[in-house]
């Protein structure tokens, strides 16, 4: 049985950690409203930019003269998983969710016989994976030292895999991050940049007729990178509200646990005080009818 000097130190250290955890959560809560806010109003343009290249790319069709990010290389036999987590933990399953459908589509892809390599963006998402996977990595972007994620931070990494498709290291890309719906819930989320896969028009939006000056091949071809820039970009401020989101809730449900296991050493505290005085007063007594 632990003696009370021991009971002290461990409510006095469990009242530290509970400082520390509220503390976390009301950081996570005040950046959360900022980055809560920037993928919103992200996902308009996202979305009408996805919405305009997808009739750009019905109007191409499967030419021969459609880009080679739009028609891919007639192969998919080599797979490119971006897969981007957060720089830091203490945000509950967060990371572990996005390496996770990370993993199984990495082992899904195996299965069918086809080779995997993987890029991470965010050391949490590459320490999940190097134990399994350290063989498929062949990259890693550190945004570590990035205070407020900005579209150069997309840029980056939107550079490093056109590189990489441009010298033929794989077929198709695929980016893994979670979508914020609330605080308390983050999608893992699986969208594919590489070849380019847009959603049909609707039937309203494609009976429409446009003429384009230069011609829907060279517009595709310009406009094709800044799509996968605007993608990833999209992607890492979901994960940026994500990550707060996950934070926020972890560090309450830390908080909250904090105090209950304070109250149990209290009460443990307070019955071994009073089993110690029981004892004295009974020494005490028996002393004295002895005399």
């Amino acid at each position: 049985m632990p003696s009370l000097k021991d009971l002290k130190n461990r409510i006095a250290s469990v009242k530290s950690t509970r400082k520390i955890t509220k503390a976390m959560q009301m950081v996570a809560a005040a950046k959360l409203r900022r980055a809560q806010e920037a993928a919103e109003l992200a996902r308009p343009y996202a979305e009408r930019f996805a919405a305009v290249m997808g009739q750009l790319a019905a109007s191409v069709g499967d030419s021969d003269t459609a880009p080679k990010l739009l028609a891919g290389t007639g192969s998919d036999q080599t797979h490119l998983l971006v897969v981007m987590t957060a720089e830091r933990g203490l945000c509950g399953g967060f990371n572990a969710n996005i390496a996770k459908l990370a993993r199984q589509r990495a082992e899904e892809l195996r299965r069918q016989g086809k080779a995997v390599k993987i890029l991470t963006v965010g050391k949490k998402g590459r320490d999940a994976l190097r134990r399994e996977w350290s063989d498929a990595f062949v990259g890693h972007i550190d945004l570590s030292e990035v205070k407020r994620l900005g579209y150069g931070d997309a840029q980056r990494v939107a550079k490093d895999v056109l590189d990489r498709f441009e010298a033929g290291e794989f077929d198709v890309a695929t980016i893994f991050f979670s979508r914020f719906e609330n605080v308390v819930s983050q999608v893992p989320t699986a969208t594919q940049v590489i070849p380019a896969d847009f959603e049909a028009p609707e039937e309203g939006e494609a009976a429409t007729l446009y003429d384009y000056e230069p011609g829907e091949e060279e517009i595709l071809a310009d406009l094709l990178p800044k799509g996968v820039a605007t993608q990833i970009f999209s992607a890492l401020l979901e994960n940026g509200a994500s990550e707060q989101g996950a934070r926020m809730t972890a560090m309450d449900n830390a908080t909250r646990n904090a105090g209950e296991m304070i109250d149990k050493l209290t009460i443990e505290y307070n019955r071994s005080r009073q089993a110690a005085i029981t004892n004295e007063l009974i020494e005490i007594i028996s002393g004295a009818e002895a005399l």
